[in-house]
């Protein structure tokens, strides 16, 4: 892949994502203003992942069929779409649509872009720094997004927060995905591999008949829980130790600043390190911290904590992007990618339920130490993974 190729890639995916973020933030915040009830936005935002739940797979085998360009062609067209829509007719059921069209439009400009950057790779260390570069897309998009979206709408309109305001920040956000296309329309496509023998008539699920394929899909489950947990039951433990609500956005923001420092580190270490390697790491240490995260009291000490999750979490995509490209044939690449976010945003549509009830039983200090020993238990599924000979399925 050449130098001047990825940051147009990178681009790409910041500008459709930022749409879908500044939608996630605008959307809920205009249906609160029309009076709305909690449970509603709640739904709407459940919304913006509920897509990619279905989405993923039809999304993977399109990429495996069409390559870059067109799958991203028709995410732009979607997500100017309800945006635009939302700016016109900003009513709930409007709302409800603009989440489910940028939400899909960005999950399937993820598994295209990642399956293009995985094919164009030449050695697995390649592979480990493309992927940790694109993986700093979603960091700066979920900054970039809200915080435009919510100065217009403070000062674009006649009063802060006014209906004007809302329908300006809507029209920005549908003008994002036009960039996004602009950064890829030039790209040159990749040649099509040629499909192995009974490739045809092979289903997506049957990549789940591939041992390592299933263990690396688990070893990814657990880090994508352990970075729900932490969103969803930091707070209520950050209200019981009773921070304000500034210090545990402050906590929550080292978290999230230092996910995005190490994946900024990661190309300079790929070479020296495994991918194995870094996610026996991340998985180790993740246990410890969460089960030291309930024993700590004070802001500065779960800051801290806060800042070694993130760096430990924020670590393990681009090496499990790696590994999942090396372990699957090129010609299935989009559909290992689309069973990897199906997974990922089912876990995160369900886990907060489950999350919620289980704090109800055991208190939320045991929903940290229950999630701890999980992931400590899941340790050998890590020392487990390998790359057996290059592409093994």
């Amino acid at each position: 892949m050449s130098a001047a190729q990825l940051p147009r890639l990178i681009a790409a995916q910041i500008c459709l994502h930022a749409t879908m973020a500044g939608m996630r933030l605008a959307g809920p915040l205009l249906a609160l203003q029309q009076g709305y009830s909690a449970a509603a936005v709640g739904v709407l935002i459940a919304l913006f992942a509920l897509t990619q739940v279905f989405l993923a797979l039809p999304a993977g085998r399109f990429a495996d069929r069409h390559g870059l360009r067109r799958p991203l062609g028709l995410s732009v067209v979607a997500a100017s779409v309800a945006a635009a829509a939302a700016a016109l007719l900003p009513t709930f059921p409007v709302l409800c649509a603009a989440a489910l069209l940028t939400g899909g439009a960005t999950g399937a400009t993820v598994i295209a872009l990642q399956r293009h950057v995985g094919r164009a790779a030449e050695t697995p260390a390649q592979l480990k720094q493309v992927f940790s570069w694109l993986a700093i897309a979603p960091a700066v998009a979920n900054f970039f997004g809200p915080f435009c979206a919510g100065l217009l709408i403070d000062h674009a309109g006649r009063t802060p927060g006014d209906l004007p305001g809302f329908r300006i920040a809507f029209m920005a956000l549908a003008l994002l995905p036009l960039v996004c296309w602009l950064c890829v329309r030039g790209t040159r496509e990749l040649p099509q591999a040629a499909p192995e023998a009974g490739d045809d008539s092979l289903k997506a699920w049957h990549l789940l008949r591939e041992p390592m394929f299933r263990r690396l899909l688990f070893v990814n489950w657990l880090q994508s829980s352990s970075w729900d947990v932490h969103a969803f039951v930091l707070p209520i433990l950050g209200h019981d130790r009773g921070l304000s609500a500034s210090a545990i956005g402050t906590i929550l923001g080292a978290f999230a600043i230092a996910a995005a420092a190490i994946r900024v580190m990661l190309p300079l270490l790929a070479a020296r390190a495994s991918e194995r390697s870094v996610i026996c790491i991340s998985t180790v240490a993740t246990a410890l911290l969460f089960a030291a995260y309930p024993l700590l009291s004070s802001a500065w000490a779960m800051g801290l904590c806060s800042v070694l999750l993130g760096l430990s979490l924020g670590a393990v995509q681009p090496m499990v992007m790696s590994m999942l490209h090396q372990i699957t044939p090129h010609t299935r690449h989009g559909e290992a990618l689309g069973l990897r976010l199906m997974t990922i945003n089912a876990s995160s549509v369900a886990m907060p339920m489950l999350f919620g009830a289980a704090g109800a039983v055991v208190g939320i200090a045991g929903v940290f130490w229950i999630v701890g020993g999980v992931i400590a238990l899941g340790t050998p599924a890590v020392w487990g993974l390998g790359v057996r000979g290059g592409r093994s399925l």
